[in-house]
């Protein structure tokens, strides 16, 4: 059930007109009763700031953090539309507000697609009623259905904290980059929580997750994660729970790094005995932003040494002669040159589809883990226009 897993929550996904192919583009998350709870959300930090993620923001701020709902739209991302953008937003959050019976600051809305085109808020709006109408208990795979671009599936999870659980759904196959990706996520949970307790939570499971994920290096402007409790199961411990959103979160990361535009690979880079652990971070990122690095993995090379070129021009502090790098726990590096090692290991590792690589630079404790990719020609012809 997803992001209904929860007790508390209803769902709906529904086509209402925005994909010219007909398919699902138009979601919904609220609560069953229609009134509001304890909401966070994080955001893009992009400075190119789509009409959803500014209304979304503006909504928590003056509601003190409480949603009765979400409603999402995919195949337009309703950015660099200006002022009319963000009256299309709020349009969004009217109609679902009129159906609910709450009040439009308490509806949160998110829109994913292609940037620069005006959303077609008419189609939206019509479709509305019927979406609100669709809402059920087991409705959330419909939902995630409903917010796919280009994924190839949709995305859920459902993690248990002793007598609650988090669900969530989300959307994401590229511009994946910290911080977050052209991402939507909506998690949910019955534990009993306060909005201050959900942000704190949210922000730590997001910096793990998906603010470790990087596919292409690109950040969109849209990206938003929201976290809503109903409390209709009572208090958890907050260590437990904030374990669970982490979680969660982690899943749908890995699901979308495994979607990634054209990727054969999934890749877990571990930087460890960096300086600090901001370091290792740095160093982990232009590893996975590195075109070369992601050809090679395509490739099922274990060509070491443009890791270690990328991680030499990372501007951390590096000795060379310290430098040690395993694929798949076979070291093939040490010193900073290569070592004897077993190949055929390495090469039935690097055939893989998830592949584990460790650089360690023999500095200090720092230590970092980040998802990514690896770069095919499919990519190419995925990005080649708008269409």
């Amino acid at each position: 059930m997803s992001v209904t897993a929860a007790q508390g929550f209803v769902a709906a996904g529904v086509a209402c007109g925005v994909k010219e192919s007909g398919d699902p583009d138009l979601a919904l998350v609220a609560t069953a009763d229609g009134r509001p709870v304890a909401a966070a959300a994080v955001f893009t930090a992009n400075k190119m700031t789509a009409a959803p993620v500014v209304t979304s923001a503006a909504h928590l701020t003056a509601t003190g953090g409480r949603a009765a709902a979400v409603v999402l739209n995919s195949g337009n991302a309703n950015a660099a539309t200006g002022e009319v953008g963000r009256d299309h937003a709020e349009a969004m959050c009217r109609a679902v507000a009129a159906e609910l019976g709450c009040t439009t600051e308490q509806v949160l809305v998110c829109s994913t697609g292609l940037i620069g085109i005006p959303l077609p808020i008419d189609a939206i709006v019509a479709g509305t009623p019927a979406l609100v109408a669709a809402r059920q208990a087991d409705g959330g795979s419909a939902a995630a259905e409903a917010i796919r671009t280009t994924d190839t599936h949709r995305k859920e999870t459902v993690v248990r904290v002793g007598d609650a659980v988090v669900g969530g759904m989300a959307k994401g196959a590229a511009m994946l980059a910290p911080n977050m990706a052209t991402m939507l996520a909506v998690l949910t949970t019955d534990a009993a929580a306060e909005p201050h307790e959900l942000s704190r939570m949210l922000q730590r499971g997001v910096a793990t997750s998906f603010n470790a994920l990087v596919t292409d290096g690109c950040t969109s402007t849209n990206d938003t994660v929201i976290l809503l409790a109903s409390g209709a199961a009572g208090p958890v411990d907050d260590d437990e729970l904030a374990a669970a959103v982490a979680q969660a979160c982690a899943d749908l990361a890995l699901q979308m790094a495994g979607d990634a535009e054209g990727a054969t690979k999934v890749v877990r880079l571990v930087v460890t005995g960096a300086a600090s652990d901001a370091e290792a971070r740095a160093g982990a990122r232009k590893i996975a932003m590195s075109a070369l690095c992601k050809c090679s993995w395509y490739g099922q090379d274990p060509y070491w040494g443009r890791l270690a070129s990328e991680l030499g021009s990372a501007d951390i502090e590096f000795d060379p002669a310290r430098v040690a790098i395993s694929y798949g726990g076979v070291m093939v590096a040490d010193g900073g040159v290569t070592i004897a090692h077993d190949a055929a290991a390495v090469a039935d590792h690097m055939a893989q589809r998830e592949l584990d690589i460790t650089a360690d630079l023999g500095l200090g404790r720092g230590h970092a883990v980040v998802l990514t990719n690896d770069l095919t020609h499919a990519y190419i012809d995925e990005n080649m226009g708008t269409s």
